[in-house]
């Protein structure tokens, strides 16, 4: 026997080489026409083994389907490319799309799978924030309609590299799909995982297996996950009335705060105070205008120069409200409640005027989007936590303020003996307008900080000066350390009470609650001492 030429072994272990590198699955006339004509269910069998196998052409045929860009022509599958076609099996174009090749119909529960099919087929090596979003879509539709057929395509995508949450979320996917297999293992291993989950998701999927399950020891692991589960549920529920209450303390404590300086420290009772508020939010949404006009580039900073613009716009028309009308009501505060009332109005028709009667949105910045999930349906919103934490760092600054400084100690002489301070050489006058200014400023500060949570309007500060004025009498006149138990005390107490009766009730409550306790103790949580009462 004749040995071979180098040239043909050369071509031969070419040959071998091609042959083990070439797809393992290919395409075949036969699974194509079964993904584009036949009963649903064996469509989307055929549709969740192509999906999860390494074909391009099984891909571009499917990815041509969720287009309604797929044509029978019949026993070939055209994929429509312009005015012609290509052959989805072979490859083969043709100039012009066939007259006699009919359309492929899509019924909604194939469009749901094919939905699915491509979330899965775009997992693997997608950017993180892709794959969350198609690993949610595999999730959806494995709790929604489990098919054991969807295995292959989402043990595909757990195989390569995930983010850690897309994969957490995958492996929630199988858990729900192995939950309906005939195997009492699986499902029991199933049942375990769900259990793991901690989500309130799964719930529903666990309960409605638990009426049909027939196999004892499913059952029981079925029940303990439910029982775990409701129990983390029960308290992340728990935990998220009270943040939501001391979220909504927070918001009392920056509207109130300022009301503790004009009315508790100086004895003025202004009605303007939901005003000063409102320019304070206002001021926040022209500087974010500004910044999205003629800074887009520093966007995302805009509340770092919306915070002291929006204390300086209402600390100045405090100040002008104070040298022009205030000065010359003190100790007279019916009459302080009525010009400051009409105040009021002045302002938020001034307001209408300039911005109309509209609402104006303001939008977070990035850094103040999203937040942080806990326990499954324990959701805490940055927006809130840093409302929080900025109404804890105003608290601090103005009692550093009023405790600490030279003009704290002149704000307090003056309120608590006007004449023996002007004895002293205190310019009362000028003091005053300093109290005034700072507590208006203040108030800007609490629009600022509402502008991140709800509309900003000409009515915002009707909201919440009745809060205000419950939060400080109810805390004790003059007492900054009342005001901050009043408000959070009244915050967690109202989203306690509202989670039970709603949120009508809730107010009713509360009010009622307040007129009982100043009725028992009329001084307040706190009451002043020594030469201060």
């Amino acid at each position: 026997m004749r040995p071979l030429p180098i040239e043909w072994l050369m071509r031969l272990l070419l040959a071998l080489c091609l042959v083990a590198t070439a797809p393992a699955h290919a395409l075949t006339s036969a699974d194509a026409l079964a993904l584009v004509d036949g009963d649903t269910d064996t469509r989307i069998d055929t549709l969740n083994r192509l999906a999860a196998e390494p074909d391009d052409k099984a891909a571009a045929l499917i990815k041509a389907m969720s287009d309604e860009a797929v044509r029978v022509q019949g026993e070939r599958v055209l994929l429509v490319d312009g005015d012609g076609a290509i052959d989805a099996v072979t490859g083969e174009k043709l100039a012009t799309l066939p007259d006699d090749a009919s359309d492929v119909m899509i019924n909604n529960r194939l469009r749901s799978a094919m939905e699915t099919a491509l979330a899965g087929m775009e997992l693997v090596g997608a950017p993180p924030e892709r794959q969350r979003e198609a690993a949610r879509t595999l999730q959806r539709t494995a709790f929604e309609e489990p098919d054991t057929s969807q295995l292959a395509l989402i043990d595909k995508a757990l195989a390569g590299e995930l983010d850690a949450r897309a994969r957490q979320t995958l492996e929630l996917a199988r858990a729900a799909v192995l939950l309906a297999s005939e195997d009492p293992a699986k499902r029991l291993s199933a049942a375990e995982k769900l259990g793991e989950a901690k989500q309130p998701i799964v719930r529903p999927l666990l309960l409605a297996q638990m009426e049909k399950e027939e196999d004892a020891k499913v059952k029981a692991a079925l029940k303990a996950s439910l029982s775990s589960l409701d129990t983390t549920l029960a308290i992340g529920s728990a935990l998220a009335q009270a943040f939501t209450g001391i979220s909504l303390g927070s918001i009392l404590l920056l509207a109130a705060l300022g009301l503790a300086i004009t009315y508790g420290l100086m004895g003025v009772i202004n009605m303007a105070h939901g005003e000063l508020i409102m320019i304070g939010a206002y001021a926040t949404w022209l500087v974010q205008s500004f910044f999205r006009q003629s800074l887009p580039e520093y966007f995302d900073w805009y509340l770092l120069v919306a915070m002291p613009v929006a204390f300086l716009a209402s600390g100045l028309v405090g100040a002008a409200m104070e040298r022009s009308v205030i000065r010359f009501l003190y100790g007279r505060p019916l009459e302080t409640l009525l010009a400051t009332w009409g105040i009021s109005l002045v302002l938020m028709q001034a307001v209408r005027s300039l911005f109309g009667a509209q609402n104006v949105g303001v939008e977070n910045p990035s850094w103040m989007s999203g937040g942080i999930t806990l326990l499954g349906n324990l959701n805490l919103p940055w927006n809130r936590i840093i409302i929080i934490g900025f109404a804890l760092a105003v608290l601090l600054g103005v009692a550093l303020l009023i405790g600490k400084t030279r003009l704290g100690l002149f704000v307090r002489g003056v309120t608590q003996n006007r004449p023996i301070a002007s004895c002293m050489g205190v310019n009362t006058a000028r003091i005053d307008t300093y109290a005034f200014a700072l507590g208006s400023g203040i108030a800007g500060l609490a629009g600022c900080a509402l502008s991140q949570i709800g509309n900003v309007g000409p009515d915002l500060g009707q909201n919440y000066i009745v809060d205000s004025f419950m939060v400080v009498v109810l805390g004790g006149v003059g007492q900054l350390a009342g005001t901050v138990y009043a408000a959070l005390g009244l915050g967690v107490l109202n989203k306690f009470i509202e989670g039970w009766a709603g949120a009508v009730l809730a107010k009713i409550a509360v009010l009622v609650f307040i007129i009982v306790f100043i009725q028992k103790r009329p001084q307040g949580i706190f009451a002043m001492k020594g030469r201060e009462a």
